[in-house]
């Protein structure tokens, strides 16, 4: 019985200089991407007639495929134009999941193993997708770890990565909780299975360092500057699980959902705390200062 191929929510791609509606049919089976794993993507938001950092995505997502061996094809401003483009295509009530994206078709002739930089191709996906901002969360320490530079593509934002964290999160939620605290390769804590995370000890806010085992994210280093400048002090450090399990508050930071309180961590619970909630109002009132909005 053949899977059904229908979005889950209304989408709009854009690919070969065309916008296309649905989940169009751009990869086969002889394609590189298909049995080689050579897809990189980056993820902006659309809410309130916003587009926090939408720039910044669409640069990463460019080095990302440089990162991968691929060449990138569009120039980050053009795919921001195009970005701002689809989003008129909603009907701007719900808010919107921005997915550039570049692939390889081919392998290199000399190496299939290896990408063919001048078989990349280019897509751009956008589709409505509720926000779940300061959505209380719980984790739970993963046995999965997260792997080193030296083991895979940690510098990309490649798809690669994805099954990993889609494992750490299926063995959380069969023990009942939403999401996984993953560590490095060190045993120290790198991130959740989906987001970047942050602890709050005595009014000081932690987040692990950036040691190449995880993407710091954009969102992050938004939280970490505006934190900052409101007058809080905020350290980038080598973190345990004992640091979070002792922390007076934890929460996550992310493009997906922004910022979320985490309300358990194993059999632990914690409270929304003030440092929280303080994150998402100043992001909050930074995005909607700031940012283009898409008329």
């Amino acid at each position: 019985m053949p899977v059904d191929t229908t979005p889950r929510s209304p989408t709009w791609t854009f690919v070969d200089g065309d916008w296309i509606a649905g989940n169009p049919p751009l990869i086969g089976p002889t394609s590189h991407a298909m049995w080689l794993g050579s897809t990189v993507f980056d993820g902006a938001r659309w809410f309130d007639g916003i587009a926090p950092d939408l720039d910044l995505h669409c640069q990463r997502v460019n080095r990302s495929a440089l990162a991968m061996g691929m060449n990138a094809t569009m120039a980050a401003e053009e795919i921001e134009r195009l970005a701002l483009e689809g989003v008129r295509k909603f009907d701007g009530k719900t808010a919107i999941y921005i997915k550039p994206m570049y692939w390889a078709e081919h392998g290199m002739a000399t190496s299939v193993v290896a990408a063919d930089p001048e078989s990349t191709r280019f897509a751009l996906c956008l589709f409505e997708a509720a926000m779940h901002t300061a959505k209380p969360s719980s984790i739970t320490v993963s046995p999965f770890r997260r792997p080193n530079p030296e083991v895979a593509m940690t510098g990309a934002k490649t798809g690669s990565l994805y099954p990993n964290s889609g494992r750490a999160i299926i063995e959380a939620r069969a023990r009942g909780f939403d999401n996984a605290l993953m560590r490095d390769m060190n045993g120290n804590v790198a991130e959740t299975a989906s987001s970047n995370i942050f602890l709050v000890k005595d009014g000081v806010v932690m987040t692990p360092v950036a040691n190449g085992t995880f993407l710091a994210g954009i969102t992050r280093s938004r939280v970490i500057t505006l934190l900052r400048g409101a007058g809080i002090e905020v350290r980038e450090c080598t973190l345990t699980v004992e640091d979070f399990k002792a922390a007076d508050e934890i929460f996550t930071s992310g493009n997906y959902s922004k910022i979320v309180p985490i309300n358990r961590l194993d059999d632990q619970e914690f409270q929304e705390g003030p440092v929280a909630r303080k994150a998402l109002a100043l992001y909050m009132d930074w995005a909607r200062a700031t940012t283009k909005a898409a008329a």
